[in-house]
């Protein structure tokens, strides 16, 4: 069997590669100042990286394996990732959003109308 013919035999999706640059990439960029900067603009403190850290620390770990098990990992993560598309109910929703938002929609709670000052009338 020549080479052309043992790649076209074989189709499919090519098996899932590991590679902790894109992890070692995303920790850099979380210190950077733009990134906690924004951090802080959205949700009010610095972003602490731990999430980073972890996902550079678990590829490091899942190197040292051997390739057949590296797959085999690669390909259950990938399966356990939510689809993109996934719906949420109007609970799972609204929960959701609550913890997102909490701290802007109690510290923007509108002025009582008893409270403001009626508009001055300009006269000409």
């Amino acid at each position: 069997m020549d080479v052309k013919e043992k790649a076209e035999t074989t189709s499919g999706p090519p098996p899932p590669r590991l590679d902790c640059m894109k992890c070692f990439d995303a920790l850099w960029f979380c210190y950077s100042p733009f990134h906690q900067m924004q951090s802080y603009y959205r949700y009010g403190e610095f972003d602490n990286c731990f999430g980073k850290w972890g996902d550079l620390v678990d590829c490091l770990t899942v190197k040292t394996k051997r390739a057949a098990e590296v797959e085999e990992i690669l390909i259950a993560q990938e399966k356990a990732k939510p689809h993109i598309w996934t719906f949420r109910t109007v609970d799972e929703a609204s929960e959701h959003w609550w913890r997102m938002y909490r701290h802007v929609a109690i510290m923007s709670t509108p002025v009582p109308h008893a409270a403001q000052q009626p508009p001055k009338s300009v006269k000409s």
